[in-house]
């Protein structure tokens, strides 16, 4: 995770955000807010025997979302991490050296893939913000959209030796941006806001490739994912014992019934994240760089 020194609202990635709200907040005041609910989030992570590693991110260069590092690094078995092309200048300059320095103490032997490059090609691949990956059945889903290059996506799944899945969602007329937005795989179920994908064309596809794999499907709406019930992750104490990880404004927009189904399969973990929701555009899961 990487504490936040300079967040606040982003024109750069506003252009295809539609989660993004520019408030007219006074700058300061925003970042402190968004620093305390950093903070929290971490805090309550760790009472609940998570491993967090924080990065304190720098003034300069100026990098407004560096709270997000999913989008641009992910981590794999075998001390692998693959760096991703960004969408927006401003956010190409998260790979930060103070960033890269703290991923080599605690993996001095890694081995990195770079597609970073693709970027000079106008061909953009936002890590596991356009992936959800199922690790466990080794299959990958994206949606497209302007931020998700499916060439790209299918080459990544081939090198990881991950089935791809590719589907298209859309909103008010719009691609969604990220694919983690709309949809959370956990190891027992999925989380995904079906209204949003094609009924005549990808959505039984969707639901077929669940069947198989045994996976509880948890419908949400449009509203819902809009308070960003579709950004939840399942992650693990140090124990193995799961739990999942959504902003309180994303519980909230719950029904009962949904919480009763997620409680069943893991308890769950709500930070208050309305600054960094709102002017970030992003929620839990995005802030969740997971290491594995």
């Amino acid at each position: 995770m990487v504490r936040p020194c300079c967040f606040g609202y982003n024109p750069q990635t506003a252009v295809n955000n539609a989660f993004q709200v520019s408030t007219g907040e006074d700058p300061s005041l925003v970042q402190e807010k968004a620093l305390a609910e950093f903070d929290d989030y971490v805090a309550l992570l760790r009472t609940h025997d998570m491993e967090v590693i924080v990065v304190q991110d720098t003034p300069e260069p100026h990098t407004p979302d560096s709270v997000f590092p999913n989008n641009w690094i992910s981590f794999h078995p075998g001390q692998t991490a693959i760096l991703y092309p960004m969408y927006a200048p401003n956010r190409r300059l998260e790979r930060k050296k103070s960033v890269f320095q703290a991923i080599q103490e605690h993996a001095p032997r890694i081995r990195w893939i770079d597609i970073s490059p693709r970027e000079r090609e106008n061909r953009f691949l936002e890590g596991t913000g356009s992936m959800v990956f199922d690790r466990e059945n080794h299959r990958a889903y994206a949606c497209r959209s302007p931020r998700t290059d499916e060439g790209l996506f299918r080459n990544i799944c081939e090198t990881l030796g991950y089935e791809h899945v590719c589907f298209d969602a859309m909103e008010k007329g719009a691609p969604v941006y990220h694919t983690n937005v709309m949809m959370c795989m956990a190891k027992n179920y999925v989380v995904i806001c079906l209204e949003t994908v094609p009924a005549e064309k990808d959505r039984d596809m969707l639901l077929d490739v669940f069947k198989k794999d045994n996976k509880k499907v948890v419908a949400i709406s449009s509203r819902q994912m809009n308070d960003f019930a579709g950004n939840m992750f399942q992650v693990f104490s140090r124990d193995n014992t799961p739990y999942l990880v959504m902003s309180r404004r994303a519980y909230n927009a719950l029904t009962l019934s949904q919480r009763r189904i997620l409680e069943s399969f893991n308890k769950l973990i709500t930070p208050e994240l309305d600054t960094i929701e709102t002017h970030g555009g992003g929620s839990a899961r995005c802030m969740l760089a997971e290491v594995v």
